[in-house]
């Protein structure tokens, strides 16, 4: 085990201000996904970390947007304001509040009550009733899914708001937890991160997610400083390095299993690896491609099972090839094996956990209610863990 944060002066009350010194584009030509890889430098931070935890990252938000919030809002960006929910000393700049504070997305039907009161153009203020109508409700939802503050700033400039009535709608930045991709045995002054960078468009805007553009676009390479810290968890490799370690990262849930297999390499664990892994198009989105097959080739990962949803007709999904191997994975269960996953907590681990439970029914030859209270024993003895968001 590696020493514990607390050894550093730097937290997430007091992060260290890192730099981002390699930023790579993991997909390959074709792919419809933009993953990244990249490795934060944690030299002179005496930052520790272990397999299993993750990097929390403080964001700024996109200049552009920031310029045209000011716009809209008739500001020059100096007038003092104090956000409540900050709790500040002293007023800030609005420019650095919107910059490097305030959440810009997510706008609450508060809002909405404000620009009614404010609005003074007869069209905006029928719209925003309309909106605010106890049977409205529904509709209410699905307008603001699709919008951020500087939308509805646009679609109602009668209503004038000041610097401060505007900040005071806005919830606070907060920072974004990646898990980390690397072994500290193996890189003790860096942390690597993969980061599926989030881009689309709603309300023929085009959004950008906050963290994962800051880190593609806004952070330059061994210049920007990158504010982080390293939130411990209770997710990590099994602490028996003779214990098999079964490991289901689809997509960016990829990030802590090459940390495990690194971490477990580097230690001498004797218990076998393995990893599934899937994504779209196998010849586009193989994240890390060259390493897994470089373990298979060392016997360190004694299997990797591949499933991609779009090279043929039928989607292929993880929980697809784990019913395919039920039999050699109820094995490797019953045998003491550690059952691992990360990824989407929606459909994916939901699906996993479906199949897991099917597979020890079947395997077992046990009544499915058998087989949940098996589950709940795993997940007690700390052989089921999921690190999922």
């Amino acid at each position: 085990m590696s020493a514990p944060a607390a050894s550093s002066q730097y937290s997430k009350e007091n992060p260290f201000p890192a730099r981002i010194t390699e930023n790579r584009l993991l997909n390959k030509p074709g792919s419809a996904k933009e993953t990244r890889h990249f490795v934060v430098n944690l030299a002179g931070s005496d930052l520790h970390y272990k397999a299993g935890d993750s990097l929390g990252v403080f964001a700024t938000n996109r200049p552009a947007e920031v310029g045209e919030l000011l716009e809209r809002l008739h500001a020059t960006g100096d007038e003092p304001v104090s956000p409540a929910m900050l709790k500040l000393p002293a007023p800030i700049p609005l420019r650095e509040a919107l910059s490097h504070r305030l959440a810009l997305a997510g706008p609450t039907p508060k809002i909405v009550n404000t620009l009614f009161a404010k609005a003074t153009d007869a069209g905006e203020k029928a719209r925003l009733e309309a909106l605010l109508k106890p049977e409205a409700k529904d509709e209410l939802t699905g307008f603001l899914d699709e919008r951020e503050y500087i939308d509805l700033l646009a679609e109602f400039p009668s209503a004038k708001l000041t610097p401060q009535e505007f900040v005071d709608h806005l919830r606070k930045l907060m920072p974004r937890l990646y898990s980390i991709a690397s072994s500290s045995r193996v890189y003790p002054t860096e942390i690597h991160l993969t980061v599926a960078v989030v881009r689309y468009t709603t309300n023929h805007r085009e959004r950008h997610g906050v963290c994962s553009t800051f880190l593609a676009d806004r952070a330059r390479v061994n210049e920007t400083p990158a504010p982080v810290f390293v939130s411990n968890s209770h997710f990590g490799p099994p602490e028996d390095g003779s214990k098999d370690a079964i490991m289901i990262g689809p997509g960016t849930g990829i990030a802590p299993f090459r940390a495990f297999v690194q971490d477990r390499v580097a230690s001498g664990a004797t218990g076998r690896n393995w990893v599934f892994f899937g994504d779209q198009k196998s010849h586009t989105d193989f994240l890390y491609q060259e390493e897994w097959e470089n373990y298979l080739a060392k016997g360190q990962l004694a299997r990797l099972d591949l499933a991609w949803s779009r090279d043929q007709g039928v989607k292929v999904y993880v929980q697809d090839k784990m019913r395919a191997n039920a039999a050699e994975l109820w094995a490797w269960i019953k045998n003491g094996g550690y059952f691992f996953v990360c990824g989407d907590a929606k459909r994916m681990a939901k699906d996993v956990d479906q199949a897991l439970h099917d597979i020890i029914a079947e395997q077992g030859a046990m009544p499915i209610e058998q087989a949940q209270a098996y589950v709940k024993e795993m997940k007690k003895e700390k052989r089921y863990q999921r690190d999922v968001y």
